[in-house]
């Protein structure tokens, strides 16, 4: 299991995960700024001037959950990781990718008073070592306020079990976290298990229109980025059968007729991804009382919405896209298309 400590920079994380560690039996302290300590040794310095903040780097994001597993793998027992995460994304792709590994997470959020976080910043402590460390940390922290306030008031919150720490000391901060752990106050964060693949896939993907003729578009809890209803096909079943089956997973809405293929799309491997065959298919248009019956979200989407084609350039990553003009070309054609990496072959 891991505890994961957030709340904005300056709010005492790091201090109140070395008490916990004292309170919660078998548990070990994780701290993710190791890794970006240790990317400014492996990654050229023109890659690092790339980005303003570790967390950019997709190889952080990967490291700090491969990292986490692996230490639990060693050690077992609790982890417990101090880390600021304010982008919804970034916590989806790293808890997602916990989740995927079978490691349960439970989200606490260090919440003082900002006039306290404020002062707290102000005394905290800087490494002698650091040139203009003074100036470079609280100045950092002061930046990062605003982007707390932020997703405090847009997912943080929901998303996290909050202690007010503006009248507690560290100490007292983990005795709270520590007795909410052991009564389950802290939930186990309501995200979907996807395991990773160890081969190339074969996932299937539907498209659904609304009486505008406009997509349906989801947005997964377990990874960044938008997506169409659809999964992974699971050994011995038919993609087309799969694509139906993730629709009424994900939405309640169950398909009286197998949909017509749209386009089979070769994914490349990158790592760490596998890549394989992408399909999508057409769902059909959904009249009004259908959409209005959609479940979403759930454990497993956040959100849903239905977009024009030029809406959804804006949500689904490059790829995704590509696929998607693909398909809706072919659905105003009525043939299906063959892809390789997004772009039509043949």
């Amino acid at each position: 299991m891991i505890v994961w400590i957030n709340g904005a920079f300056g709010a005492g994380k790091t201090t109140t995960a070395r008490e916990l560690i004292e309170l919660i039996p078998n548990s070990t302290l994780f701290d993710p700024e190791v890794i970006g300590g240790a990317l400014t040794h492996l990654l050229p310095p023109k890659r690092l001037a790339e980005v303003g903040d570790f967390q950019d780097l997709p190889i952080w994001r990967r490291l700090v959950v491969d990292t986490a597993a692996a230490m639990l793998a060693e050690l077992g027992g609790v982890l417990v990781v101090p880390m600021t995460l304010l982008r919804q994304e970034y916590r989806d792709e790293v808890f997602g990718g916990l989740a995927a590994r079978r490691i349960p997470v439970r989200h606490v959020l260090l919440a003082p008073a900002e006039t306290i976080l404020r002062e707290r910043i102000a005394g905290r402590a800087v490494p002698p070592d650091l040139p203009d460390g003074d100036l470079r940390v609280r100045h950092w922290s002061y930046d990062h306020i605003e982007p707390y306030r932020a997703a405090l008031a847009s997912w943080l919150t929901a998303d996290a079990h909050p202690v007010d720490t503006s009248a507690l000391t560290p100490y007292d901060t983990a005795l709270r976290i520590a007795d909410a752990v052991r009564t389950g106050d802290v939930p186990v964060c309501d995200i979907v298990q996807t395991p990773e693949p160890t081969a190339e896939t074969v996932a299937a993907g539907v498209l659904l229109f609304d009486e505008q003729d406009r997509v349906l578009l989801v947005d997964p809890t377990y990874k960044a980025g938008w997506e169409f209803p659809g999964g992974v096909v699971e050994p011995g079943e038919a993609p087309a059968r799969a694509g139906m089956r993730e629709v009424t997973e994900e939405t309640g809405i169950t398909l009286d007729d197998v949909p017509a293929l749209l386009v089979v799309d070769w994914e490349s491997p990158v790592p760490p991804g596998f890549g394989g065959l992408r399909l999508l298919f057409d769902g059909g248009r959904l009249d009004t009382a259908a959409a209005q019956r959609l479940l979403l979200p759930g454990p497993e989407l956040r959100d849903w919405r239905f977009v024009t084609e030029r809406e959804a350039a804006d949500l689904l990553p490059p790829v995704r896209y590509e696929r998607l003009c693909w398909a809706l070309r072919a659905r105003e054609r009525g043939a299906a298309l063959y892809l390789e990496a997004g772009v039509p072959v043949g």
